[in-house]
């Protein structure tokens, strides 16, 4: 009778699995989309000097992965390789194919009227790491989320790679993953919508979609609508 229940019990298991949407169990770990060939693809056509070139590395990132379980789990299987695309999409247009650690044109990026994020008067708060973290309320709000100081010690996310990466990270589940099932168009108005959509620099729009399409071909998925913004 006990060997009845057991296998019984084990029928019901393989049952209630089968049961799982199949856009669920088809979706692939994060390592198994972003390979290291994938990875190379991108930061080998950053020029040899590039500091980002002994910086940003695939271990890193999915180090960084671990602290966001969410990424890349979006919808279905074909979802979540957009979502990396789009993500990979961005990092390589901020970062030129992972060249940069810290922004060219540098400056304080302090807004005064976030008072629960003072500025270091010491500190400037301009673009670092694969999304070019940026201004005192980012640097406050991810280091709290994460664990660092990020307003006494925002020079930490261009010393630590799995740090660089967790910001992205953070920025990316906090201000990009609520619109991104509208379109990658949607993903660029969040991250830089006020400076190049609306036809404000619609050369720098493209270059983004570009990646991106490039991308989804490279991770053989349809890369969807509303591309623009």
């Amino acid at each position: 009778m006990a060997s009845y229940r057991l296998l019984s019990l084990i029928a019901l298991v393989f049952v209630a699995g089968g049961a799982l949407p199949r856009n669920v169990r088809a979706q692939a770990p994060v390592a198994d989309v972003v390979t290291q060939a994938f990875f190379d693809g991108i930061i080998n056509q950053a020029a040899a000097d590039c500091a980002g070139k002994n910086f940003y590395t695939r271990q890193a990132f999915l180090d960084a992965v671990n602290s966001y379980s969410d990424f890349g789990r979006f919808g279905t299987a074909d979802d979540s390789k957009r979502e990396i695309a789009a993500f990979f999409a961005h990092v390589t247009h901020e970062t030129g194919h992972f060249c940069y650690i810290e922004e060219i044109n540098k400056d304080t990026y302090c807004d005064p009227n976030y008072t629960n994020y003072p500025c270091n008067p010491d500190k400037q708060y301009y673009g670092r790491g694969p999304l070019q973290l940026t201004w005192n309320y980012n640097y406050g709000a991810a280091g709290n989320s994460i664990g660092f100081d990020g307003l006494n010690s925002p020079e930490s996310v261009a010393s630590d790679p799995v740090l660089a990466f967790k910001t992205a990270l953070w920025y990316w589940i906090t201000n990009v993953r609520p619109v991104i099932s509208q379109g990658f168009g949607a993903t660029i108005r969040a991250i830089n919508g006020a400076v190049e959509c609306d036809g404000k620099r619609p050369d720098l729009v493209q270059a983004r979609i570009n990646y991106y399409t490039d991308y989804c071909t490279q991770l053989s998925v349809d890369p969807g609508t509303n591309l623009s913004c």
